[in-house]
């Protein structure tokens, strides 16, 4: 069985701030058919109308807004189609004659607005690369403005997101299953067919449609996190198609999810431990001066959380609440004091209103507690539609694996085991990768990992670029999710070179 990847495998934009068009729901049964088109007819997927349309750019802000149609089910490219939202940025001093064609973005997630990175990347992305490139996001199906997912009001999403869970006996896994079952066919009811093609793969054949809308002969991408995954994915059914594809904060698909969840939690352990270190020496930290110690501190907090809840303005807060009040401020070290302050709170006052609203940012959930987009349901149909409908674990199995997530985490642990994940869900993929046989054919790709990264730690990095005879590492030396962008100028030049030169960079490139 596939787990389903642990919820946090968090959004690389999520703590970006870009302004974006104010979003438009759009009817899970507004999807249409091509006109003038055989439904019936399966074809090949290049065959589809969707490479025939027509794309046209609209005045968005400081960017440019288009939406585009795409087929709902991709075994049946002359079918049911969807909206795909993009947008575009062009710098002013752009000119045509240097222009090299275009820049695909995603932030990861799955579940991550593209739309909302895009204003974002003009602020951060070296000054070559945008006069040289336009730089195009979108919205992947089933996310915000595109075609979206929907699973129920805040009071609903709660109840799935912010209960915590257990699997130590067989009426605990019977119930999360239920649970599974019936938010599946929530989303079912709110988003129509949709719910069962919000794949991977399906995502990534709607970026080959892209690539082929914006007159690219070959997709020039840069994917951050799970937009890693999406990257590879690409280049595993189209390496012909691959231009210049730097992956970011690498998800190495070839690794089993149950491995996947042990490395990530190790990952958000090493990277408390960081936080704890630098806290610790900074000679103004509410916690133990030993390390050990520091660390059962804030365990016990946790597991107050969970046992017993801790008081916050709205309400008590649990473990999970808990849990993503602490990991989202170890994506970037520059939101380490924040975690002080918040533990401080706690000690200092047994309240828990810091880690409550750390919480709520992550899950993109405003201060009343409303769920402002989609992203967490979105997360969770792309998750379990490439999950798959494997074998279900016995409670032995839940327990053994409980067992090691404490291991491979002391602190997060308990957390990481102590969800089903995807059992009871029944919606699968058509189509799922698992290899990178045909990617390490395509064009020359350049993996970035960061040797501090929880969320998608650096030996993923490693085991992507040593599988890829293609592929080229470069290392940022530091702590945090991603780099390019978040790091240092280093990282920007050599990466813009790359885009803009074609100069690849030597393997294992430190910055």
């Amino acid at each position: 069985m596939n787990r389903r990847f642990v919820a946090l495998a968090l959004s690389a934009s999520v703590v970006l701030a870009a302004c974006v068009p104010a979003m438009e729901q759009v009817s899970p049964e507004s999807t249409q058919a091509w006109p003038s088109a055989d439904a019936s007819h399966s074809g090949d997927f290049r065959d589809s109308p969707a490479y025939s349309q027509a794309l046209e750019w609209r005045s968005c802000g400081q960017l440019e807004c288009a939406t585009i149609q795409v087929p709902l089910d991709w075994s049946q490219p002359f079918g049911q189609t969807i909206d795909l939202a993009l947008n575009r940025y062009r710098h002013p001093a752009q000119n045509e004659e240097d222009r090299l064609g275009t820049v695909l973005i995603n932030p990861g997630g799955p579940g991550g607005s593209g739309l909302t990175l895009t204003e974002s990347f003009s602020q951060f992305a070296g000054t070559s690369l945008l006069t040289h490139y336009d730089i195009v996001g979108f919205d992947p199906r089933g996310v915000g403005q595109s075609t979206p997912v929907s699973c129920g009001t805040d009071e609903e999403l709660d109840a799935y997101y912010l209960t915590d869970g257990s699997t130590a006996t067989e009426a605990d896994v019977a119930q999360q299953r239920e649970a599974n079952e019936a938010f599946a066919a929530r989303c079912r009811e709110l988003t129509g067919p949709l719910i069962g093609h919000v794949d991977t793969v399906s995502a990534a054949r709607d970026m080959d449609v892209i690539r082929a809308l914006v007159g690219d002969d070959t997709l020039n991408y840069l994917g951050f996190s799970y937009g890693t995954q999406l990257g590879s994915t690409y280049a595993e059914i189209y390496p012909e198609y691959v231009g210049r594809m730097v992956l970011d904060g690498m998800v190495d698909i070839t690794v089993p999810g149950e491995e996947q969840a042990r490395i990530q939690a190790q990952g958000f352990e090493s990277a408390l431990e960081s936080y704890i270190d630098d806290c610790i020496a900074s000679g103004n930290c509410p916690l133990p001066g030993d390390r050990d110690l520091a660390k059962k501190m804030i365990r016990d907090i946790i597991l107050e959380a969970r046992d017993e809840g801790i008081p916050a303005s709205s309400g008590d807060i649990n473990g999970t609440v808990a849990i993503y009040g602490v990991v989202v401020t170890l994506y970037d070290e520059s939101s380490w004091p924040f975690l002080t302050e918040a533990f401080d709170e706690v000690l200092t006052s047994g309240t828990a209103n810091l880690l409550r609203d750390f919480a709520n940012f992550y899950l993109e959930r405003d201060q009343f507690g409303s769920w402002e987009t989609n992203s967490s349901e979105a997360f969770t149909a792309i998750q379990c539609a490439d999950a798959g409908q494997g074998e279900l674990w016995a409670v032995e199995d839940f327990r053994a694996f409980s067992a090691l997530m404490e291991e491979a985490s002391p602190t997060f642990g308990w957390w990481f085991g102590s969800s089903v994940g995807c059992e009871g869900w029944p919606y699968a993929a058509n189509e799922v990768v698992t290899t990178l046989d045909a990617a390490g054919t395509a064009a020359p790709l350049v993996v970035i990992g960061t040797t501090g990264d929880p969320a998608t730690p650096f030996e993923w990095s490693e085991s992507v670029v040593e599988k890829l005879p293609n592929a080229t590492l470069v290392i940022f030396e530091g702590e945090g999710h991603t780099a390019y962008g978040r790091s240092n100028q280093c990282i920007v030049d050599t990466i813009d070179a790359y885009f803009v030169e074609g100069d690849i960079p030597a393997n294992r490139t430190t910055c």
